[in-house]
C-alpha cells in the first residue's frame, strides 16, 4: 500500500481524488499547507501530494527526505515552488503539465469579456433594480490585435478562442512554432503592439515581473492585462501605477505575487493587511478571482488522474517518469529523462 499525504487541501480535491483513487493507494488529506511548520505531518509517508502554494523550499524537501518521504507529487503544472536543485538526488519531483488547457483559457477569455463589456457592473445594477446603462461602453474583440505570452497548450488553446472572435493573434514563444493564424515575434514587439495581452506562460527566474514599469510604459495606452499563470510574472505596485496612469485600461488576474496566504480561503471577516492589493480590488477597471482558472469538473478529474499514473508509475520502478521534473532538465546534454531513464 503507497501511503500520500495531500496538503492544502479543499472539499473539491477530495471529491476528484475519491472518486478516481486506485486500490492501492491511501490518501490522508491535511487542509493546512506544506510549509517548515507542518513538514511533521508527512512523517510517515511515502509521497506528498502538494498544490500551487505549499513551500517546498531547501529546508522543507530536506526534512522530507529525512522523514522518508520518495516522491513529491504536484497536482498542478507549474513548479515555481519547489526547490528542484534542491531536490535532486534526494527526492524525485512529478507535475501535471495539462489537466485540461481549455479550462484556463476559457476562464482568460470570461474574465476578458467581462471586463471589456462591463458585465460585472451590469450584474450589480440589475440585482438593485438600475437598469441604466451609462457608463457600461465597451469594445469590440472583433479586429483587436491579442498578444500571447507562452504559447503551451494552455497559450494555443486561448489563442484559438481568440481567433473564433476574430482577433488579430501575435505570440512570443522561447520556441515558436507555425500555427495557422498565429504571428510570432520578440516579446517586446508582442507587448509594444497588443491591444490585450494574455500572460500563459511559466514562472522563471528569466521572466520574473516581465509586467513592470518599464514594459508597461512600451504598451499601448489602454491595454487590457490578462494574467491566468502565476502571479510573479507581474509587478503588482507597478501594474497599479501604471492603471493610475491610464496607461493600463483594464487588468484582469486569477493569480497574484503574495497571494498564498489569502488564496482559497474565506478571509471575508478579517482586514486585508496587503496595501498593494486592497488598492487594486478598489480599481473599477480591475478583474481579479482567486485561482480558479483551473477550477472546472474536467480538469479536476484529469488533475486526479495523472497524479495518480505519476505515484504509481514512480513506486511501480517505471525506468522514465513522463511528467517528471528537475533542475537539469533544461540542460539537454545533462537530462537523463532525455535517453530514457529517471532524472537520477
Amino acid at each position: 500500500m503507497i501511503r500520500a499525504a495531500m496538503f492544502d487541501t479543499k472539499p473539491y480535491d477530495r471529491e476528484s481524488f475519491d472518486k478516481t483513487k486506485p486500490e492501492d493507494l491511501e490518501i490522508t488529506y491535511f487542509d493546512t499547507k506544506l510549509d517548515p511548520r507542518t513538514v511533521e505531518l508527512a512523517k510517515g509517508f511515502d509521497t506528498v501530494i502538494v498544490f500551487v502554494n505549499d513551500e517546498l523550499s531547501k529546508e522543507v524537501i530536506d526534512k522530507l527526505y529525512e522523514y522518508g518521504v520518495k516522491l513529491i507529487a504536484l497536482r498542478c503544472a507549474g513548479f515555481n515552488n519547489v526547490d528542484v536543485k534542491a531536490a535532486y538526488e534526494k527526492i524525485h519531483v512529478v507535475r501535471v503539465p495539462a489537466y485540461s488547457p481549455e479550462a484556463v483559457a476559457e476562464h482568460a477569455m470570461a474574465m476578458l469579456l467581462t471586463s471589456v463589456r462591463r458585465i460585472h457592473k451590469a450584474y450589480n445594477r440589475t440585482r438593485e433594480f438600475n437598469f441604466s446603462i451609462n457608463g457600461l461602453v465597451g469594445f469590440n474583440l472583433h479586429g483587436k490585435t491579442v498578444g500571447v505570452v507562452g504559447m503551451g497548450k494552455i497559450g494555443k488553446a486561448f489563442a484559438k478562442i481568440c481567433l473564433g472572435f476574430g482577433m488579430k493573434v501575435i505570440a512570443y514563444d522561447k520556441f515558436p512554432s507555425e500555427i495557422p493564424g498565429v504571428e510570432f515575434m520578440s516579446q517586446e514587439d508582442v507587448l509594444k503592439n497588443s491591444d490585450i495581452i494574455s500572460l500563459h506562460c511559466p514562472l522563471t527566474d528569466d521572466n520574473h515581473h516581465l509586467i513592470n514599469k518599464a514594459s508597461i510604459e512600451k504598451m499601448k495606452k489602454g491595454v487590457v492585462i490578462v494574467n491566468t499563470s502565476r502571479g510573479g510574472l507581474i509587478d503588482a505596485e507597478d501594474l497599479l501605477e501604471g492603471i493610475k496612469s491610464r496607461q493600463v485600461g483594464a487588468a484582469c488576474l486569477d493569480v497574484y505575487e503574495e497571494e498564498s496566504d489569502l488564496f482559497f480561503d474565506d478571509r471575508s471577516g478579517h482586514i486585508l493587511a496587503d496595501d498593494i492589493l486592497a488598492r487594486l480590488l478598489s480599481m473599477p477597471n480591475v478583474i481579479l478571482t482567486s485561482h480558479q482558472a483551473f477550477l472546472t469538473r474536467e480538469a479536476l478529474e484529469a488533475i486526479a488522474e495523472v497524479t495518480f499514473n505519476n505515484i504509481r508509475g514512480f513506486f511501480a520502478g517505471d525506468d522514465v517518469l513522463a511528467n517528471e521534473v528537475c533542475y537539469k532538465c533544461e540542460k539537454v546534454a545533462e537530462c537523463k529523462r532525455s535517453r530514457q531513464k529517471r532524472c537520477f
